[in-house]
């Protein structure tokens, strides 16, 4: 078989004909040039700074004239099964103002911590007569300051009360905290400051602001009588929890602190009849 025929090349097709250029003239229309000034640079004094937001009211101490009235309108308007509770049960009395200087209900709060109330009743008395003679019994950070941790343990202070009440002193005596700061305080920036202190958690900050304060919006969600007061009113299967408290007590606002006082009335008044149930029995 002979080699294939070898392919011969096709012949070259003819080059392009060559593409006629034509001049194309474009004109330039001259424009004038405007020079625009540079501009200013924003001056400070001519920008408006907003001022800061208003600080969070306090509202009147319930202890102000009218205060008890008008919060039980408001509940009972607010609440039916809390208006029933109040239907039954004596208002709550707050003193015309409050009994003790902040440092001081502040100082007595942490003798009472964890103790039944006959002991720390006790020991407060025995506190009391401690305090050195300079002083004059007055529960002061500078008389506070001056005892001893050993001293405190004779009258049944534990050291870590006494380093709590030292902590309190200290803050007073440096200005961090001062019984007029404290009055004008809002409850959140209370809390807030504090709970700073040793020892002083959100459950004695609550019952200060209630009973020493008289602060009229406080809910203690953290206090078991008050949890079980909420449950017992609503019917709940379990204890609420501190957000299914908010959300519950909302409407109670701005008397909260009321709605709680009543919740302990509520569980004390179930507590004996509990007890008178039983005695019945027995007898």
């Amino acid at each position: 078989m002979g080699r294939p025929a070898r392919s011969r090349s096709p012949a070259a097709a003819p080059p392009p004909a060559a593409t006629e250029l034509r001049s194309t003239k474009i004109s330039f229309r001259s424009r004038k040039i405007v020079k625009t000034p540079p501009s200013k640079p924003l001056s400070l004094s001519t920008t408006t700074v907003p001022p800061p937001g208003p600080l969070s009211p306090v509202l009147p101490a319930l202890s102000s004239p009218g205060e008890i009235a008008a919060a039980l309108r408001h509940l009972q308007a607010a609440d039916p099964l809390l208006s029933a509770v109040i239907a039954s049960t004596e208002a709550p009395a707050f003193a015309a103002s409050p009994s003790l200087p902040a440092f001081h209900s502040l100082a007595r709060s942490i003798l009472y911590q964890q103790l039944a109330t006959s002991a720390a009743d006790a020991i407060y008395a025995r506190f009391l007569a401690l305090l050195p003679s300079a002083f004059s019994a007055a529960v002061t950070p500078a008389a506070v300051l001056a005892l001893a941790a050993a001293d405190l343990r004779t009258i049944g202070v534990s050291g870590r009360k006494a380093s709590y009440l030292h902590d309190l002193a200290t803050r007073f005596a440096a200005g961090e905290l001062s019984d007029s700061a404290v009055a004008t305080m809002d409850e959140s920036a209370l809390l807030a400051e504090l709970t700073k202190v040793k020892g002083v958690g959100e459950w004695t900050v609550h019952m200060f602001m209630i009973f020493s304060l008289h602060r009229p919006d406080v809910l203690p969600c953290g206090d078991l009588g008050v949890r079980k007061g909420v449950q017992e009113l609503y019917k709940l299967k379990a204890l609420p929890k501190p957000e299914e408290m908010a959300a519950l007590c909302e409407r109670w606002r701005p008397y909260r602190s009321v709605g709680a006082w009543y919740m302990w009335r509520l569980m004390e008044s179930k507590g004996a009849a509990s007890k008178k149930k039983k005695g019945n029995a027995s007898s």
